[in-house]
């Protein structure tokens, strides 16, 4: 009887342990420049997978255009809040690998996390929702054994190892490393604003799938206007100080409200001003691009 309660107390004990183990684990989400035509990200996995094999991984994007610090920024503001608090993201869009640029884990305001190098990646998160912290990675204690030498493929050796060894419960916030000190890189841009009777904002990204141009715009901002549905708006488009569009467009619900081919406003899912063409693509068809040089204005019609 007695070497059946032991039996059974040391079953519970271990079910217990396990399950405050499988607890203390949380996603670990990647985001590269990389593309899926090599095996670099399966190498970043297998590192992860390394530290723990347990750990749930998942795919922000590889797909970020190469080198586009701007748009690895954007996606991550546009992911990151419909993630649960204490993910970890692992964000790695690196032109400047190897060079002097810091390497840091962000801890946002609302508590999830960000490895990635110092080099603009954290320009939206740092408004929005904010950054409550930033430490600067130990790189002696959180490299992967035998890659000392390697000085290419930090999303491997170092942001991959880390990123899993914090998502994993091996390692708190406190021992990546020392509290970075200073700001974080931020890419400057123009702020979205109402201003003389109009709206201005950036263009930080496309709907690449359908050509749609998504603004910075917020509807809270752009209600100031007193808009009604239905009413037509003029709007232009700029690249640096040069017009690249400019027309009458009206503001409706959904891309179906205007005929096929016709122009529309309307909100997108993260409620940010966009353009589209109903069934075809507004970028293409104007020559639209995005970044930090890309801007709009957008005002009631005479």
């Amino acid at each position: 009887m007695k070497k059946r309660v032991l039996c059974t107390t040391v079953v519970l004990l271990f079910l217990l342990l396990f399950a405050n183990a499988a607890s203390a684990k949380t996603a670990l989400v990647f985001q590269t420049d990389f593309g899926l035509k090599d095996g670099a990200v399966s190498a970043m996995k297998g590192v992860a997978f390394g530290v723990d094999a347990g750990l749930p991984m998942f795919d922000l994007t590889h797909e970020i255009s190469p080198y586009s610090i701007w748009e690895a920024a954007y996606r991550l503001h546009q992911t990151m809040e419909f993630w649960p608090a204490g993910t970890v993201f692992v964000s790695v869009v690196d032109p400047g690998v190897g060079t002097e640029r810091a390497s840091v884990v962000a801890l946002t305001k609302d508590g999830r996390y960000i490895v990635t190098p110092d080099n603009g990646t954290l320009t939206f998160i740092a408004e929005t929702p904010g950054i409550e912290a930033v430490r600067t990675i130990d790189d002696a204690r959180h490299r992967l054994s035998g890659s000392e030498q390697s000085y290419t493929f930090f999303g491997r050796d170092l942001y991959a190892y880390t990123g899993a060894k914090l998502a994993a419960g091996a390692i708190t916030f406190e021992e990546v490393g020392p509290l970075f000190e200073g700001e974080v890189v931020r890419i400057p841009y123009r702020k979205a604003e109402v201003k003389e009777g109009a709206v201005f904002g950036n263009i930080p990204v496309l709907d690449i799938q359908y050509g749609n141009v998504w603004s910075s715009i917020g509807k809270a901002l752009f209600d100031e206007l007193k808009p009604r549905i239905g009413a037509n708006f003029d709007v232009a488009i700029f690249r640096g100080e040069e017009k690249v569009f400019g027309g009458v467009i009206p503001y409706v619900n959904t891309f179906g409200d205007v005929p096929e081919g016709k122009p529309l406003l309307y909100f997108n899912s993260l409620m940010n001003l966009s353009l589209a063409l109903n069934m075809d693509s507004f970028a293409e068809t104007h020559g639209i691009e995005s970044g930090p040089e890309w801007s709009l204005s957008v005002r009631p019609a005479e």
